[in-house]
């Protein structure tokens, strides 16, 4: 594991209760870092997460709220940042696949649009909302944004087409958004396949996801943790990578 000495920095984690969010949040603690913990209000995993890591010494809070409520995004990332201080980092995580088995593609019924306005709500413009809350605090930090994208956007499969579209917007939006905040912040993503250990609803037929990583050069599927060391990369060090997404995928399959 790489590490650096982020003594003084802060991180706002969206949608860090579980999986790869946890994941980043535990990674950054252990390298110092303050950390405000994200997550919808009402999950006990949130007071849980946050109870554990300030019995374990480290300095972290909770700021629950919902990225597809615009009120709750300004609130918690102005609270977090006069809590700490200041605003180093933003890890755009919170999504949701909005289904708890894959869609076909050719399903319009279920893709109804309701579930479109849901997913792009939360996968798509919740990360704007975060990002624009966050721009003032973060060009004065001089600091950097990755968000959590997916392989769905680039046509890998997802659970559902409405998926991959909203990833394939945060794709693109990566690279604009590095424009937008640059010379100042570095705004990166990362595109994950497989997650073994999400926390996500949405599960895959056991045996296909056998078949699938059997085919992977590294023959195992991502975890959380795998996926966090990225990101705290991007975050900590790559000083000259900006407007980029890091495919992670194991190697892909063919």
């Amino acid at each position: 594991m790489i590490s650096a000495d982020l003594t003084g920095k802060v991180a706002f984690v969206t949608g860090a209760a579980s999986g790869i969010g946890l994941a980043v949040v535990e990674r950054l603690v252990a390298n110092k870092a303050k950390v405000a913990i994200n997550d919808l209000a009402g999950n006990p995993r949130l007071g849980d997460v946050v109870a554990r890591l300030t019995a374990a010494g480290h300095d972290v809070a909770a700021f629950p709220g919902d990225v597809a409520k615009p009120d709750d995004v300004d609130t918690m990332i102005n609270a977090a940042a006069d809590h700490f201080g200041r605003l180093d980092y933003l890890v755009n995580n919170a999504g949701t696949p909005g289904t708890s088995a894959p869609i076909p593609v050719d399903d319009f019924a279920r893709m109804d649009e309701a579930f479109w306005a849901k997913l792009v709500t939360v996968n798509q413009i919740g990360p704007y909302r975060c990002l624009k809350a966050a721009a003032p605090h973060l060009k004065q930090a001089k600091g950097a944004v990755v968000n959590v994208a997916s392989t769905a956007g680039l046509g890998y499969g997802a659970s559902s087409s409405v998926y991959a579209s909203t990833k394939a917007a945060l794709i693109l939006l990566t690279t604009e958004w590095s424009y937008a905040m640059g010379p100042e912040v570095r705004v990166n993503a990362i595109a994950p396949n497989v997650v073994d250990g999400s926390g996500w609803d949405c599960r895959f037929d056991p045996d296909q996801l056998a078949k699938y990583v059997a085919k992977v050069p590294l023959r195992r599927a991502g975890t959380p943790a795998d996926y966090a060391e990225t990101i705290f990369y991007l975050l900590a060090g790559a000083p000259y990578i900006t407007g980029q997404t890091i495919v992670m995928d194991g190697g892909g399959a063919r």
